[in-house]
């Protein structure tokens, strides 16, 4: 049976990832990040769907200050209202976290060598690429690089293989599958500012394109 790292963040793509891999009969090992995201609530999700899964979960502490010209992390306010096509535009929005992914993808590599599993897996999808430069598939294909030469496995000719299974799928497409496996869609959270009350906005990037793709699947 393969290990695998999975990038949990408690949202809608990674949690049907982590239910992907499983389906294929992977031994999952599901990682999130606290890095003082205004939606951490995200992150009490990751952890009941952890549970619900029955796999291992580790919430790693990353210092915020190192994200503070992302509104994510700061005073800044989040675009809101946005059409489908603004969102898809290419410009990228100021809810791009600095070197966010390579951050995450360097402690998955950690953990890869660790628990010496052969895969790791990320939620990158076919929304995400116009707008965040470190979900593009050149992007992946060049992390996978510093995975080829850059861990012990490696130089024992099994370097971690990258996964992204959603990289050319857009929301609906992921939807469909999360239903065609039957992942608990309602325990997951895709909001980028909650209300005080800890519930989606409705109005920001995430909530739009979850929206739209939960109409698009069911057409």
């Amino acid at each position: 049976m393969k290990r695998a790292i999975v990038l949990l963040s408690g949202g809608l793509d990674s949690t049907v990832i982590l239910a992907l891999a499983l389906a294929q009969g992977r031994e999952c090992y599901a990682l999130s990040f606290d890095y003082g995201q205004r939606h951490r609530i995200e992150l009490t999700h990751a952890s009941k769907i952890a549970t619900y899964y029955q796999v291992k979960h580790c919430i790693v502490q990353i210092d915020s200050r190192v994200f503070k010209s992302s509104s994510l992390v700061s005073d800044l306010a989040v675009p809101k209202n946005r059409s489908k096509e603004d969102i898809g535009s290419g410009k990228t929005p100021n809810t791009y976290v600095p070197a966010r992914n390579t951050l995450f993808l360097a402690y998955a590599m950690g953990q890869a060598e660790i628990l010496d599993a052969q895969e790791i897996y990320l939620g990158a999808n076919a929304l995400d690429a116009p707008s965040y430069p470190d979900c593009t598939l050149s992007y992946i294909q060049a992390f996978q690089q510093v995975l080829n030469v850059g861990t012990k496995q490696a130089a024992e000719g099994n370097a971690p293989q990258l996964l992204t299974p959603l990289i050319h799928w857009d929301k609906a497409e992921i939807i469909r599958q999360g239903i065609a496996l039957d992942v608990p869609m309602h325990m997951t959270f895709s909001c980028y500012d909650p209300t005080p009350q800890q519930k989606p906005c409705g109005q920001c990037d995430a909530c739009i394109l979850r929206a739209h793709g939960f109409v698009a699947a069911k057409g």
